[in-house]
C-alpha cells in the first residue's frame, strides 16, 4: 500500500471539503457555487488522486456517491434501483478508450450499436407508473433517496397522467430530463427584472428551481418540458431487447423524446454524430451540454454491468463549458446610435463557450446593482452560442477586499452632455443627439450595415475615421464622397477609394423597408420596417401617420407607435430624408390598390434547411417583398414551410400539422411565377 504523502492527503481533504460544498449548492440549493467547467477540473484532480491511492478513499468523497440530499420540506422517495450518474470523455483519444474497455470486457471484437443522446440540461427525474396511472414522481437526490415532486411533476404538460398504447406494464419507472426552453427561460427572468425579483444563472438552475417549488401552481406557470431517455423498475410479460426499442416503446405510451436520438454503429459514427450536434447546439431551442453514448443491446449492458456510482455501459461527451470564472478588470461606458449608454465588463481573458471571452455587457444601471457586481470581483461568465457574454453571477467568496463599487457616469463620456434616464426605462440616454460623435458613428454604421442600404467596403473604422476627420457628419453626406476626398485616409488607396465610391451608387436603389430600417428609428428592426412598407405603402403616407393610425397595424405597440411618430415630426430627420433622396436614394413604392402586388399578404411563412442557390436572407426579402410574414417556428397557423437540405424540427413539426411544404427548386419557380 502507497504512503500518502501529507501534502497529497491535504489536498485531498480539500477537494473533498470544496467538492461537497459545490454539491450541495448545485443540488440542495440550486445556486451553484462555480460553473461546471470548474467542478469538472476539481472532480478529475480528485479522481486522479484516488487512482494513485486507492486506500485515501472516504466514505464522502464525491466520488462515492452522485449528488446532494434531499430538502427536509419534501417527503423522500428511496429509489428500488439507483439513480446513477455517468462518466465523462472529454475528447476523441477517452472515448475511443470507453469502446476499447467495453470490447475488451465483452470480449468483442465486431462494431458495436450505440445510441446517441443530447444530453439535455436539465433536472433527472424518475416517475413511476403502476397499471398505466402516475404513481409518483422523484428528483435523483443523493441516487438512493430523492424527494418527492409528485405534484409538481402533474403539471407538466409532455409527462403523462396516464399511458397510452398497448402492452402497458404493470410497473413502470420512466427515468428522464425535466428541462426549460431558452424561450421560457428568458421570459422567466424578465418577469423577474420587471419586479426587482430573483434571476436564474441558467435555464439548467430554473428546470431545477422550479421543480422545488412548494407550491405546485408555481411550477405549473413555467414552460417545463420533459424527454424520457431510460427506464428503472419494469415489471412486464415481454421487455424490449435494446435501449432503441425502449425508447419507441416510451414514445407509444405517450413519452416526448428528443428528436436528435439516433443509433449508430462504431466509436467513428458516434465522433461523427457529436460533430453533426455540435453545429447545431446554439440554434437548438433548449440547452444541451454534450452527447449521451449507450451500449444498443440491452444484454450486452447487462454483461457490461455498473461501477460504485455509474454504468459501465454509457459514457458522456461534453460540449465545451458555457460558463467559467474570470476576473472583472474594469468597466467602460460605451454610447449606441440612440444615445444608450451600456456598462461593458473587461475581463481577464477567459475560455469559454468555444472562444476566448475579454469583454461581457452588463446592460445597464439596474442590472449592476441586482447583480452587486463590483471591480476586481471574481464573476461566471455565461456564453451561450452566438448570445453577447453576460456576468451571470458574483462569486462573493472570492470578493478582494479592495474591490470598488461601479459608478455610473452622469455625463456622456463622449460628449459630456447629460444622462438622463426616461420614467419607465432601464436605459440611460446621452441627451447630446446628434451633437454627439459616438451617435453619429453609430447612426452611420447601421445605415450602411448589410440589412440596411449594404454599402460594401464601408466598415467601421472607415466610419469612425471619417467623422473624427470631419469628413463626414450624416449619413447623407456618404453620397457626397467622391474618390479625391478619401484618397490619403489610412488604409485608403485610389483603388480602394473608388469601389467605396461605386457601392455607395449601387446602394442608392432599394426598398422602402430597407430604408426605413436603415434610418435607424428606435424600436423598429426589419420586421417591422417590413410592416410599415407593406401596410402604407409610401414613406410620406407613413410620415404623416398618427399613433392611432400606427396602432392599427398588427404588430406595432404604443411604444412603437411613439418612437415613429417622434421621429417623423422631427424637422432634422426629415432634412436627412430629403438630402438622401436628393443625392439619388429611390426605391419603388408599393402600390396598395394593386392585390397583385403582394399576393402573399395575411400569410405567414416559415424557411427551414440550408439554401444552396439564394441564401435564406434574400428568400426572406423576396418573400416580404410578397406581403408574407416569415416566422421563425412552425405552428398551425403557418400556410408555407419552404424546406431547404438539413431541414430538421419545422420540418417534421410542419409534417405533423399537415402544413404545405415545399423544397427549395419549387420555391424559386414559384417566385418566378411571381414577377
Amino acid at each position: 500500500m502507497a504512503l500518502i504523502p501529507e501534502t497529497t492527503f491535504q489536498e485531498y481533504s480539500n477537494l473533498v471539503a470544496e467538492l461537497s460544498q459545490h454539491n450541495h449548492h448545485y443540488y440542495v440549493l440550486d445556486n451553484p457555487s462555480v460553473p461546471d467547467s470548474e467542478y469538472d477540473r476539481q472532480m478529475r484532480k480528485l479522481q486522479g488522486i484516488e487512482e494513485l491511492y486507492p486506500n485515501i478513499i472516504t466514505q464522502d468523497s464525491p466520488t462515492q456517491r452522485v449528488g446532494g440530499v434531499a430538502l427536509q420540506s419534501f417527503s423522500q422517495i428511496k429509489h428500488v434501483l439507483p439513480m446513477l450518474s455517468l462518466d465523462n470523455a472529454f475528447s476523441d483519444i477517452e472515448l475511443q478508450d470507453f469502446e476499447r474497455k467495453v470490447k475488451d470486457r465483452l470480449n468483442h471484437t465486431s462494431e458495436i450499436d450505440y445510441v446517441c443522446e443530447p444530453k439535455l440540461d436539465g433536472a433527472a427525474v424518475s416517475i413511476l407508473y403502476r397499471d398505466g396511472i402516475l404513481v409518483y414522481g422523484a428528483t435523483r437526490g443523493d441516487g438512493s433517496v430523492g424527494e418527492d415532486i409528485t405534484a409538481n411533476v402533474r403539471t407538466i404538460k409532455s409527462v403523462p397522467l396516464k399511458l397510452q398504447g398497448d402492452n402497458i406494464p404493470d410497473i413502470l419507472e420512466v427515468r428522464g430530463e425535466i428541462y426549460l426552453p431558452k424561450a421560457g427561460f428568458e421570459a422567466l427572468n424578465e418577469a423577474a427584472r420587471a419586479v426587482g425579483g430573483k434571476t436564474f444563472v441558467n435555464p439548467r438552475n430554473a428546470a431545477a428551481g422550479s421543480l422545488r417549488q412548494l407550491d405546485s401552481k408555481v411550477t405549473a406557470g413555467r414552460a417545463l418540458e420533459m424527454c424520457a431517455y431510460s427506464v428503472g423498475q419494469y415489471q412486464a410479460k415481454s421487455k424490449p431487447t435494446t435501449h432503441q426499442g425502449m425508447l419507441q416503446a416510451l414514445c407509444g405510451w405517450g413519452f416526448k423524446l428528443n428528436e436528435y436520438v439516433e443509433t449508430v454503429t462504431g466509436v467513428d459514427a458516434c465522433a461523427d454524430y457529436y460533430k453533426r450536434l455540435a453545429n447545431r447546439r446554439n440554434k437548438l431551442p433548449y440547452d444541451i451540454d454534450g452527447i449521451v453514448y449507450k451500449v444498443n443491446e440491452l444484454a450486452l449492458q447487462e454483461r457490461l454491468g455498473f461501477v460504485a456510482k455509474a454504468p459501465r455501459w454509457a459514457i458522456a461527451r461534453k460540449f465545451p463549458a458555457q460558463e467559467e470564472m474570470t476576473q472583472l478588470l474594469g468597466v467602460e461606458f460605451q454610447v449606441g446610435r440612440t444615445g444608450a449608454i451600456t456598462p461593458v465588463a473587461r475581463l481577464e481573458p477567459v475560455f469559454v463557450g468555444g472562444v476566448t471571452v475579454s469583454n461581457a455587457t452588463l446592460h445597464n444601471r439596474d442590472e449592476i446593482e441586482r447583480l452587486g457586481v463590483r471591480i476586481g470581483d471574481v464573476v461566471i461568465i455565461r456564453r451561450a452560442g452566438d448570445v453577447i457574454p453576460q456576468i451571470a453571477k458574483v462569486v462573493l467568496d472570492k470578493r478582494p477586499l479592495n474591490a470598488e463599487i461601479i459608478i455610473f457616469p452622469e455625463r456622456c463620456p463622449v460628449c459630456q452632455s447629460s444622462v438622463q434616464r426616461n420614467d419607465g426605462e432601464a436605459v440611460a440616454r446621452c441627451s447630446g443627439g446628434l451633437f454627439c460623435g459616438a451617435q453619429i458613428k453609430e447612426a452611420i454604421k447601421h445605415f450602411a450595415s448589410r440589412k440596411a442600404m449594404d454599402i460594401d467596403g464601408l466598415g467601421d473604422k472607415l466610419v469612425e475615421l471619417m467623422v473624427d476627420e470631419s469628413i463626414i457628419f450624416s449619413v447623407a453626406d456618404l453620397y457626397e464622397l467622391n474618390d479625391s476626398r478619401l484618397v490619403g485616409l489610412e488604409r485608403m488607396a485610389q483603388k480602394s477609394a473608388s469601389n467605396l465610391v461605386a457601392a455607395i451608387d449601387v446602394s442608392k436603389q432599394t426598398t422602402l423597408a430597407k430604408f426605413l430600417y436603415a434610418l435607424g428609428i428606435r424600436e423598429v428592426g426589419e420586421a417591422t420596417a417590413q410592416t410599415l412598407a407593406n401596410n402604407f405603402g409610401a414613406i410620406e403616407i407613413i410620415a404623416q401617420s398618427s399613433v392611432e393610425e400606427l396602432l392599427e397595424i398588427d404588430d406595432i405597440g404604443p411604444v412603437v407607435a411613439r418612437h415613429i411618430v417622434n421621429f417623423f415630426r422631427n424637422p432634422d430627420n426629415l432634412s436627412i430624408i430629403e438630402a438622401l433622396r436628393n443625392a439619388g436614394v429611390k426605391w419603388v413604392d408599393i402600390d396598395l390598390t394593386n392585390q397583385s402586388s403582394q399576393p402573399l399578404k395575411g400569410q405567414t411563412w416559415v424557411l427551414t434547411g440550408g439554401m444552396q442557390v439564394m441564401s435564406r436572407a434574400e428568400a426572406k426579402d423576396a418573400l416580404q417583398a410578397l406581403g408574407a410574414k416569415v416566422a421563425s417556428s412552425v405552428s398551425a397557423k403557418t400556410n408555407q414551410v419552404v424546406a431547404g437540405p438539413g431541414a430538421g424540427s419545422k420540418l417534421t413539426k410542419a409534417e405533423k400539422l399537415g402544413v404545405a411544404v415545399m423544397d427549395e427548386a419549387e420555391f424559386i419557380t414559384f417566385l418566378s411565377t411571381q414577377s
